[in-house]
């Protein structure tokens, strides 16, 4: 091996490092996540090289005199990310992109970029991955494009961190993280020591100069961003662009917040000019559902501070085999197979003989308990094969004995079915007292799962 390199071992995972294999990592107790790099001794400061000194200095500053306000935020004027963002940019900030290829994370990204250069503010696009005239026949379909908007398509960092204080821009994107590079750094762009070094420069410059940056992650197989867990560490916000690309919508969702509330999400729509806002989601989720068939019900489940009304279906059919199959699309898989044990044992429906298969209607996932009481009348209604009345909204949570639990947030989940025009609502009773008499929809409690079949079927 050449004089000043080293063999060491990364945890994808994580980030851990070891001199030699092994087959589990100590530091997050995952099997089989160590892969080797080459590094370089020789230069043996890593981010500290290229560290930018910040405009405040290294002096203790109290507290109390430090000011904020609304101008530290920029906003996107995409009102849907400007929600996940917690209400816009802020100044200095690290945001991660991450999602599927193909979902629309650049697009989305350009479209940023073309509404805040149309307000005056100076935006660098980087680009690893695309030519100039790549991102322009793209750019032509989103629309007009003013001077203010710079591209370079780069991937070398000293390069990129010298363009970045040059030209001193208010917003940098960098697409993508894994096709950036760092000389000092002897491994292949998109190792975990290049990604994690990456991040490292691209974070102080972030902090020293003041700029946002974006920059676009690769997802791997399992939907994590790929790379070192630390990554995710690292930056300030991570979003996830969800969805089908089969599928019209797409769901972004910050998973981590600095600035904001965490899990909240916007919706969007691919169209031909690009990703466009859908204002009212519940809305769009219920266009075209069935009104006379079983085993459909509407449920409410809040994302963050956004109460979204979607609809369950199942189907229960005579099983063709010994073992009867299970299914969900959007909804966690064990928890359907909870739910129904629960249905068993507490109502008494016989479903051990029976195929079920469970679908949330319009591309989305969702892992709120407060939906469990929809999925629970959703199987019962298909099972004895009798319509819920699709006036019906149902939320509640469901617990091994039966008994159906108090959500949070009750009020604000009646009010949007009211909106959208329910006449009823079926919830559990714990809930009901603090809102009788404020509503003009009818409220109606529950405590255990016989009452809410009783009632619907």
């Amino acid at each position: 091996m050449a004089k000043g390199k080293k063999t060491v071992f990364f945890c994808q995972n994580c980030g851990y490092e070891s001199p030699k294999w092994m087959g589990q990592c100590p530091g997050c107790r995952q099997w089989n996540t160590f892969v080797e790099e080459t590094i370089s001794t020789s230069a043996g400061k890593g981010i500290s090289q290229t560290m930018v000194k910040t405009s405040g200095g290294n002096e203790p500053v109290a507290l109390a005199k430090i000011k904020t306000g609304e101008d530290d935020r920029i906003k996107t004027e995409i009102e849907e990310l400007d929600r996940v963002l917690g209400g816009g940019i802020v100044q200095g900030s690290m945001v991660l992109v991450g999602g599927d290829p193909g979902i629309g994370k650049s697009t989305l990204l350009l479209q940023v970029c073309r509404q805040l250069s149309n307000k005056g503010h100076k935006i660098l696009y980087i680009s690893g991955e695309e030519s100039l005239r790549q991102i322009k026949l793209r750019a032509e379909r989103i629309g007009e494009f003013n001077d203010l908007l710079l591209l370079m398509c780069e991937t070398n960092l000293e390069t990129i961190r010298s363009t970045i204080e040059r030209v001193r821009p208010e917003a940098v994107v960098i697409d993508s993280i894994q096709t950036m590079y760092n000389e000092d750094i002897s491994s292949a762009p998109g190792s975990v020591s290049q990604v994690r070094e990456s991040t490292g420069v691209l974070m102080q410059i972030a902090k020293g100069l003041g700029i946002s940056i974006f920059i676009v992650g690769h997802v791997t197989k399992d939907g994590s961003v790929a790379g070192p867990r630390v990554l995710e560490h690292m930056v300030d916000t991570v979003l996830y662009f969800e969805g089908d690309r089969q599928v019209a919508y797409r769901i972004l969702r910050s998973v981590k917040n600095r600035f904001g509330s965490t899990n909240e999400i916007g919706v969007f729509e691919m169209q031909n000019k690009g990703l466009a806002e859908v204002k009212n989601p519940s809305q769009v989720m219920l266009n075209g559902r069935p009104t006379d068939a079983s085993g459909s019900v509407v449920v409410c489940s809040i994302e963050g501070t956004r109460p979204i009304l979607i609809e369950i279906q199942a189907l229960v059919t005579r099983t063709n085999f010994g073992l009867p199959r299970r299914t969900s699309v959007g909804i966690d898989y064990n928890r359907v197979n909870l739910l129904m044990a629960v249905l068993e044992k507490r109502a008494g429906l016989h479903l051990g003989d029976w195929d079920a298969y469970v679908n949330l209607a319009g591309g989305m996932k969702l892992g709120e308990p407060a939906i469990d009481l929809g999925i629970v009348m959703a199987i019962a209604s298909s099972y004895k094969n009798k319509v819920v009345d699709p006036e019906l909204l149902i939320f509640g949570e469901v617990g091994l004995s039966g008994e159906i639990r108090g959500v949070s947030m009750a009020e604000q989940r009646v009010r949007e079915a009211e909106k959208l025009g329910f006449t009823a609502c079926l919830m559990p009773k714990a809930n009901l007292e603090s809102l009788q008499g404020k509503y003009q929809i009818r409220l109606i409690g529950v405590s255990n799962i016989k009452e809410a079949m009783n009632y619907i079927i």
